[in-house]
């Protein structure tokens, strides 16, 4: 077949985006003088602001050989790089028959680049390498190489996945090369491994029935839910009856194959039907999910669907019941929270979410506080308001009945002068440090096995430890032994004391209490945070209190206006590490504040009488 179904993978930053916008500019699938966007898969909102893939998305170019007259289809699915976004990634891995491995010239095999390599390898997947951004003046380019076949070594790659081939390349300058030196060229080199070093889809089209399992999972406006995958045998012809099977084999629902799409550069294009090999969607289904299988009538048995790790953290999303609830967003009740939970979950299997008793509440567990912290932003936008908690990380047990706890690999990139600060930070986490060597231009490579619970809330400490200059990755690496008490933040609050708005005449003094996160005229409530104690314990705290106006007017100057520091703004991901296990972040569509979980003094009391004696 003249068909190659391929994924590209690579650590957050390295350039696969890049590569695939080169890969389409020069396989002809965009006009010379058409207008595209950089990062042209990068299609939500939240990918283009942050500059990373979150979801994994499918596209094809059709290549012609130099000499050849017919063309070949390669099939690319771009991957994200970050670990929290890792379900999307194991369940494309069952779509492609090989892996384009992506690693920086400089910064080499990371964290994720192991995470995603070791499912690609563990699936039987060959490997071609390719060092990116070789024209970096940093670049150490047969270190890295040499960390890569150590990286699958420690995988237990087989001798055909290490034979695997090199290329040398710059996506942005869109060439690549088997030649180490070369500077300039074309991509055909790529094309040209792609096609011969991943096998063609081994497939039957002939007198086997249509089966086809779902990998991910879409929603259209006209077309409904649409279902992506790989054709795995037969083919399938418009309105053609089929039926989803779910993991056991029970028929989950019948119907026909209303609409099959096909995928052409960034668009998908109706065709009349799709043969075995084919990356195809689907439309016609109104209940099939990912993992089940949609074939023939005929069929009974479901396809295997690879096992999905579990998730490692969880918050609490509830209801806003702030004094300030419902006057900034349009989906405000608890029913509308619940639905959207549970449509997500349904397409995002990393996702786990479950109802609490009072039905005003969601736990919802996922890989880590950028993938739920995503997700918050996305129904934020939405028009959303959410109370949500202090992430949390799920514990196991082992096989004696003793408590185990997720256990995270960091790597950290940080100057000689902040390696020790950060080394101490890190043992106050109960972190063990694993492996400490220079890593080229100053810089420090320090490997810490550490409790995923002491992490939670160290990024913008590390950040503000290193001067900005640090760079940490983290990886789940195991469950292992409860490590004990983990201190979590040492300084306490100031708590508003009442309702109103912020006055300077009153934020002046607090600003020698601490931090303020708030500024003249904003609306507060009794409970909201509004700044940081300089001290360990909250202090509540009259923001709102204004000059008595008189008729007379001090001497010396004294009425001159308070000149206030700009309070502290927090993002998202930065309030929802900063809060404390009695607190909560209100997310609204315009606002982000902090707050008590009980905005009642008394009942702040009392809770804290309750967990002391518990």
């Amino acid at each position: 077949m003249n068909l190659r179904n391929v994924a590209i993978i690579a650590h957050v930053d390295h350039g696969k985006t890049t590569l695939v916008d080169q890969l389409f500019r020069q396989s002809g699938t965009f006009r010379d003088n058409q207008r595209v966007e950089e990062r042209a898969m990068d299609s939500n909102d939240l990918e283009k602001e942050r500059g990373i893939t979150i979801l994994a998305k499918p596209t094809s170019v059709d290549w012609t050989p130099p000499g050849a007259s017919e063309s070949i289809r390669i099939n690319i699915v771009d991957t994200p790089g970050h670990a929290d976004f890792g379900g999307e990634v194991e369940r494309i891995l069952s779509m492609v028959d090989g892996v384009v491995l992506l690693v920086d010239s400089s910064e080499g095999a990371m964290p994720q680049t192991k995470f995603v390599t070791g499912k690609a390898l563990a699936l039987g997947l060959k490997p071609i390498v390719v060092v990116n951004k070789v024209d970096r003046a940093d670049a150490r380019i047969q270190e890295v190489l040499d960390e890569v076949f150590d990286l699958f070594v420690s995988l237990d790659a087989n001798d055909e996945q290490l034979d695997f081939p090199v290329l040398y390349a710059s996506g942005r300058n869109g060439y690549a090369s088997t030649d180490m030196d070369a500077r300039e060229g074309t991509l055909i080199p790529m094309f040209e491994t792609i096609v011969s070093h991943v096998p063609a889809p081994k497939v039957e089209v002939e007198d086997v029935p249509f089966t086809f399992l779902v990998t991910l999972l879409d929603r259209d406006n006209f077309l409904g839910r649409i279902l992506t995958g790989r054709v795995n045998s037969g083919t399938v012809k418009l309105n053609q009856p089929i039926h989803a099977l779910d993991n056991d084999g029970k028929i989950i629902e019948t119907g026909r194959a209303s609409k099959i799409l096909s995928f052409r550069g960034l668009d998908r294009v109706p065709v009349d039907e799709a043969k075995a090999g084919d990356i195809i969607s689907l439309a016609g289904l109104a209940v099939a999910t990912v993992s089940n299988t949609i074939c023939d009538t005929s069929v009974s048995e479901p396809l295997h669907a690879q096992p999905i790790d579990p998730p490692t953290l969880s918050m609490r999303f509830a209801v806003n019941d702030s004094p300030m609830a419902g006057r900034e967003g349009t989906k405000v009740t608890s029913r509308m929270i619940r639905d959207r939970l549970f449509r997500e979950a349904e397409s995002n299997v990393a996702v786990k979410v479950t109802e609490a008793s009072d039905r005003d509440s969601f736990e919802v567990a996922g890989r880590g506080e950028l993938q739920l912290g995503v997700l918050i932003e996305t129904m934020r936008r939405e028009g959303f308001e959410l109370g949500i908690s202090r992430p949390r990380v799920l514990f196991g047990e082992d096989e004696d009945g003793k408590k185990t706890e997720p256990y995270e690999t960091v790597i950290i990139d940080v100057d000689e002068e902040y390696s020790g600060t950060v080394v101490e930070k890190m043992n106050l986490r109960k972190a063990e440090m694993t492996d400490m060597r220079p890593s080229g231009g100053g810089k420090t490579r320090i490997t810490f096995s550490a409790p995923s619970r002491g992490m939670i809330g160290y990024h913008g400490e590390f950040l503000s430890d290193t001067r900005g200059t640090g760079i940490m990755n983290r990886l789940f690496e195991k469950y292992g032994p409860h490590k004990g008490n983990i201190e979590g933040r040492k300084n306490g609050v100031l708590i508003s004391n009442g309702n109103g708005e912020a006055q300077s005449y009153a934020l002046g003094p607090l600003e020698e209490r601490g931090i303020l996160f708030v500024g003249h005229g904003e609306a507060l409530y009794e409970g909201m945070i509004i700044g940081e104690n300089a001290k360990t314990e909250d202090l509540e705290v009259n923001p709102m209190k204004a000059k008595q106006l008189t008729n007379f007017r001090a001497s010396g100057g004294k009425d001159d206006a308070v000149r206030l520091t700009p309070p502290k703004k927090m993002t998202l991901e930065q309030a929802i590490a900063y809060i404390d296990d009695d607190e909560m972040v209100e997310v609204t569509p315009t606002k982000i504040r902090l707050r008590k979980r009980f905005l009642d003094p008394n009942e702040r009391k009392r809770a804290s009488r309750a967990k002391s004696a518990a």
